[in-house]
């Protein structure tokens, strides 16, 4: 089957720190005759004041598959996207596109301030090449998505950048393109918005059209996209399911493990390192929903004090959502070993909560902490896509089953 979507050895570049306007011959000529009489150390500097975007970048994408571009800020996703959209031109590579494109990778992208939002909606779907026919028999439909009757006469520069958001979500998810490609902008619109595009979305993959989605919501790239790419610094570090490329995500970063460096100066317990396993033993940062989680804590605890470990979970926004203690589920105290390993199972209920935060406290029962770590570790939790949809934000308290086993090691690791 050929590709709806080829990038081949794609590249990108940019220098840094230099308007380039270049709209006339005297624009041209003006520059070309500052950068004659500069000296060689500052021609040399100018040359060097580049960044490459991306680099060497090459991947497919199948009709009816759908893209999950995940990486860090600054790793080259929104050019990338800005590439493909032909709203920028690559430095170097080959890009092969089958079909009409639409994109949506700033508010308002491709609307016109002065006309309106019904002048916008014919205007977008002339400049996909559908007739005026077609754009009528999807106009009802799209101005209900976007929910802003009341306005769809009104010149767009009068929108807030929630109206003009849902307006450009609505024509371009509605105009029929063969490729759809969306950036982190949905993060502008209210959460039940967020939802019906993801919901438009799910139905437009389904239809065998092709999207490529950019997001920081891990939840939202796991539910609708099938296929993932990470990006860091402008190249594809890896290409794979979608449940993979999120995973090598989350495990590169550097709050996936707890690990402090030196060992305990006062006889006062520490906790050392800390980490997430499965089931089958293996460290993961990424769990499904009613998936058991088990943290591993390595501590140590040289003056052999009698010890209790004090855990606190949070979701993304700090909300509190249950609390470990031995006293709330009947554990005795930990063995007063000097190193030992604690491993904690927990089964919590299905919730989707997208980052699961863990404060970690050693110390004594109804004392105050030897060791408090805030923030310590953290972990994904992803609504399976067989899931119905989950409560996200669940109130306080929230009751976590859970069980404690202790090894004592003969020493740990420096």
């Amino acid at each position: 089957m050929s590709a709806i979507i080829s990038v081949e050895n794609l590249s990108k570049k940019y220098r840094i720190g230099i308007s380039r306007r270049h709209n006339s011959f005297r624009d041209i000529f003006d520059e070309k005759v500052r950068t004659l009489f500069k000296a060689k150390d500052q021609r040399d500097a100018l040359a060097q004041s580049t960044v490459w975007a991306l680099r060497d970048v090459s991947f497919d994408v199948q009709e009816g598959e759908v893209l999950g571009i995940i990486g860090r800020n600054g790793a080259g996703k929104s050019t990338l996207l800005k590439v493909l959209s032909r709203i920028t031109e690559p430095t170097e590579g080959l890009i092969r596109m089958k079909g009409r494109v639409a994109s949506l990778l700033e508010v308002g992208t491709g609307f016109s301030g002065e006309l309106t939002g019904r002048e916008n909606i014919f205007l977008n779907g002339a400049i996909l090449g559908m007739k005026r026919a077609e754009i009528k028999r999807r106009f009802d439909e799209i101005v209900a998505f976007a929910e802003i009757e009341k306005f769809i006469d009104s010149p767009v520069k009068r929108y807030s950048s929630g109206m003009y958001m849902r307006l450009a979500f609505a024509v371009a998810a509605h105009l029929e393109p063969e490729i759809l490609i969306v950036d982190e902008v949905l993060a502008v619109g209210d959460a039940q918005f967020q939802k019906k595009c993801l919901g438009k979305m799910k139905d437009v993959g389904k239809e065998g059209r092709t999207i490529l989605f950019v997001s920081h919501n891990m939840s939202a790239v796991s539910s609708l996209c099938n296929k993932g790419i990470v990006l860091s610094d402008g190249k594809i570090e890896f290409s794979g399911t979608c449940h993979d490329a999120i995973s090598s995500y989350l495990i590169s970063g550097t709050d996936s493990l707890y690990d402090r460096k030196h060992a305990a100066k006062s006889d006062l317990p520490v906790i050392r390192r800390a980490w997430f396993e499965n089931e089958a033993g293996e460290k993961k940062i990424q769990f499904y929903s009613g998936e058991p989680i088990y943290l591993i804590i390595e501590s140590e605890n040289p003056g052999r004090i009698p010890i209790e470990v004090f855990l606190s979970f949070w979701d993304n926004l700090r909300r509190p959502l249950w609390n470990f203690t031995h006293a709330m589920h009947g554990i005795q105290p930990l063995p007063n070993d000097k190193k030992i390993r604690i491993k904690i199972a927990f089964y919590p209920p299905k919730l989707t909560i997208s980052e699961l935060l863990v404060d970690m406290a050693l110390g004594p029962a109804g004392g105050a902490y030897y060791d408090h770590i805030v923030n310590a570790i953290k972990c994904t939790i992803m609504e399976k896509k067989t899931d119905a949809f989950l409560p996200r934000f669940p109130e306080w308290p929230i009751f976590c089953e859970a069980s404690l086993t202790c090894t004592p090691m003969n020493d740990l690791r420096e």
